[in-house]
């Protein structure tokens, strides 16, 4: 258990310090991410971004379990 949390420490750093980057490459404005703008609200749902982060991430547990 112990060594999963620090798995997770470790690759919410890396997220962390790699957000300018991911923002400026459009990873969360992807086709298909639902954008609602009105007057006084903001609604944002990055359902294709999320799809691709799972993909990805399912990929790479699977590599390490192996």
């Amino acid at each position: 258990m112990a060594r999963i949390l620090i798995g997770i420490g470790i690759l919410l750093i890396i997220l962390g310090l790699l957000w300018p980057w991911l923002q400026k490459v459009g990873l969360f404005r992807l086709p298909g991410d639902i954008v609602i703008e009105r007057d006084n609200f903001h609604f944002y749902f990055p359902i294709t971004s999320t799809i691709i982060i799972s993909i990805l991430l399912s990929l790479l547990i699977w590599l390490f379990k192996r």
